[in-house]
């Protein structure tokens, strides 16, 4: 728990886009503060299958199927070839020690199960060493279009599949590896990469845009929202995203970044963090 006396001195250009968004809440929800690591997590086969009662198995399904039905046309081909690589179905929740082994035979990447939002150096330090920290509890069904919290619906259905193309999981190491070494406002920029990249990014292929961003992919509303006519779509430009601003969190995205190619993110990436000394 955070410390209620505590002052917060953060400088507000190194504040993070959810610390912004928790200003002036009199009630935050405990499962948007992040935990750290008190040991490391289970990899791989070392990670449990809970004994998921029935209608967590039944809120995955009515999540899984719903989108699946719009991902078609709308997602890129990597991020579909990525479902057919993981051998994600409907019926009941993966097993995350599964999913590692599939990773691992695709990218050379495992997964990590971790109990919830993560403090930013554990998640880093996991990203740099190409293990993806995933939940294993998925939302309530109150919280069916929209949760504030981390569940697994979000990591394995919206970030797993992308981890299976090999540019785009070269990029998400790179990113954990610049992260980490990261001060002062370069850290709500790289913030700023990965909300626009990883959560909400897009890419031409076959001269239309399509979705990859688990943000979207993971999202009932906002796979339709973000290729229609109310979003405005910038050209990829690290430069441009770092020095936005003006984005909410908690909202449908009103502005995004599109791609060329997974290569131009990677190359950008670096290009990037290493002006800025972080790689």
């Amino acid at each position: 728990m955070m410390d209620e006396d505590a002052v917060d001195t953060t400088p507000e250009d190194e504040r993070s886009a959810y610390e912004k968004a928790q200003e002036g809440q009199e009630d935050v929800d405990p499962r948007t503060i992040p935990q750290k690591l008190e040991e490391h997590p289970p990899i791989g086969e070392e990670i449990d299958y809970p004994d998921y009662p029935g209608e967590d198995h039944e809120t995955w399904q009515i999540l899984v199927e719903r989108q699946m039905e719009q991902l078609p046309g709308r997602a890129c081909d990597a991020y579909m070839r990525g479902q057919e690589v993981l051998g994600l179905e409907a019926d009941r929740i993966p097993h995350l020690g599964d999913l590692s082994d599939r990773l691992s035979d695709a990218t050379d990447w495992t997964v990590a199960h971790v109990p919830g939002l993560i403090h930013e150096k554990d998640f880093f330090t996991l990203l740099s060493e190409r293990k993806f920290p995933s939940t294993n509890y998925v939302r309530p069904l109150e919280e069916l279009d929209y949760t504030p919290a981390p569940d697994c619906f979000h990591d394995i259905f919206g970030h797993m599949p992308m981890l299976t193309q090999p540019d785009f999981a070269d990029f998400y190491q790179l990113f954990g590896q610049a992260a980490l070494n990261a001060e002062g406002a370069d850290r709500p920029r790289l913030e700023r990469l990965h909300w626009f990249t990883v959560e909400f990014g897009l890419i031409r292929e076959q001269g239309n845009q399509r979705i990859f961003g688990a943000g979207i992919v993971s999202s009932n509303e906002e796979v339709t929202h973000a290729l229609s006519d109310e979003v405005t779509v910038h050209p990829f430009d690290p430069e441009h995203i770092v020095e936005k601003d003006d984005y909410e969190v908690y909202n449908l995205q009103d502005e995004l970044f599109v791609l060329d190619s997974f290569e131009q993110l990677v190359d950008g990436f670096r290009d990037w963090t290493e002006s800025r000394g972080l790689l």
